[in-house]
């Protein structure tokens, strides 16, 4: 899609994907960006892990000082469920973001070496891969899965749709990293998510108006039938459904767009115009004429 202006639409894949099983998944992937295209949207967003799944309620067999043999197979096949970056999958996604002439971010488990990490790729129509983020700090037992990303990562891209950037889950919730973005004048803040509490609602609402920038999040929906039959022995104290959504689209202004989608599968879209993150800095830019700078301040209370 050519866009000659800066009004274009843009959506986001709220979904279940097929845990544990990324090439599965990956046929889901191709239906929904069809779907967006077939609505107009340039650009896509997918949640966080969509690819092999985020893997709620697994223990991993892990405790202080001591990990059980079970939980080193289940690790083993969330291990063999991740993906590779760059390989198969990317290439795929590559493709895809070339035929449907469309921008594609999605996340990902990404395995490299004995490790994995909560990546979030970048496709774009001509030039592919173009960016991978790894998430800096996973959340409480999710480090146990996922190793710590190093930050040198964390940078918008200049494209033909404006500068994309985005944080994965509660890396949200990391002042420093949101000001990083907005530092590089972020106008399309994506924020892939497995957070499906009602307030995650109001904390994308208030890093749009904090960024004056459009706020994109994405969320699995999840019950526990969706979960293979070998592995429903983890499902006994989640409720059902195990993530409920919340996909949201916001504004600069912090005005919900489209969403929040709870309950179920659905493509949010919402037609946005570039230019309002421009408008919405009249009153404030955080980092710019209502910024604020501490120099020369002494501790000295003598």
């Amino acid at each position: 899609m050519s866009i000659s202006n800066s009004t274009f639409k843009v959506a986001v894949v709220q979904a279940t994907p097929i845990l544990f099983d990324s090439y599965a998944t990956l046929e889901l992937v191709d239906a929904w960006v069809e779907m967006a295209q077939s609505d107009g949207a340039a650009l896509v967003l997918f949640p966080e892990t969509f690819l092999s799944g985020y893997p709620r309620g697994f223990q991993f067999g892990a405790v202080v000082g001591s990990r059980s043999e079970q939980g080193r197979y289940e690790w083993q096949a969330y291990y063999e469920s991740a993906i590779e970056v760059p390989g198969p999958c990317t290439e795929h996604l590559s493709d895809l973001a070339r035929i449907t002439n469309m921008y594609i971010a999605i996340g990902v488990t990404e395995r490299k070496g004995g490790s994995l990490y909560c990546s979030l790729l970048y496709f774009s129509p001509s030039a592919g891969l173009i960016h991978v983020h790894r998430k800096m700090k996973p959340t409480g037992t999710e480090r146990i899965v996922w190793a710590e990303g190093d930050g040198r990562d964390l940078q918008c891209l200049r494209t033909h749709l404006g500068r994309i950037g985005g944080l994965i889950c509660w890396e949200n919730y990391m002042p420093l990293a949101r000001m990083h973005l907005y530092e590089q004048q972020i106008q399309l803040y994506l924020a892939p998510t497995a957070d499906a509490r009602p307030t995650w609602v109001a904390s994308m609402q208030h890093i749009a108006c904090e960024g004056r920038c459009f706020v994109l999040s994405s969320n699995q929906f999840m019950r526990k039938a969706d979960y293979p039959a070998e592995f429903q022995y983890t499902l006994h104290h989640l409720p059902d459904p195990i993530c409920n959504g919340g996909s949201v689209i916001v504004s600069p202004l912090g005005e919900i767009l489209a969403g929040p989608l709870w309950g179920e599968e659905g493509l949010l879209t919402a037609e946005i115009d570039l230019s309002a993150t421009i408008r919405a800095k009249l009153d404030f830019d955080a980092v710019g004429h209502y910024g604020f700078r501490v120099t020369n301040i002494s501790s000295d209370a003598s």
